[in-house]
Order: C-alpha cells, then sequence, then structure tokens
C-alpha cells in the first residue's frame, strides 16, 4: 500500500476534537458585514463540529489528522 496523500486545504481547515470529531469555522464572515447584526457576528466567531453526513468524507480527504 503506497502513502496516502492530504489534501493540503482541508488540513488548514480543519482540526480533530479530543473525541476524534472535525472542528471547522463558521461561514459568512468574511465580507458584507455592515447589514448583519451583531448578534449574528458574534455566533459566527465559535468553531462547530462538521456535520455527520460530511464527515466521512472529510475523514478519506485527511487520512493522519
Amino acid at each position: 500500500m503506497p502513502k496516502l496523500k492530504t489534501k493540503r486545504a482541508a488540513a488548514k481547515r480543519f482540526k480533530v476534537t479530543g473525541t476524534g470529531k472535525l472542528k471547522r469555522n463558521k461561514a459568512y464572515r468574511r465580507h458584507i458585514l455592515t447589514k448583519k447584526s451583531a448578534k449574528t457576528k458574534r455566533n459566527l466567531r465559535k468553531a462547530t463540529t462538521v456535520d455527520s453526513a460530511n464527515e466521512k468524507v472529510m475523514k478519506k480527504v485527511l487520512p493522519y489528522l
């Protein structure tokens, strides 16, 4: 079996928690922030976990994470 290559773009965006789940940042916080409320922007700061539907694919893309 050859070594598997990690997708570097994904490796920069995801971290693994202690329980093995994938942690990611939320979208929609890059630009056009004037029309978003302070509450919305505050909630977008927090990291969240990857959805279970996508987690299997992401673990395949990140074999050594």
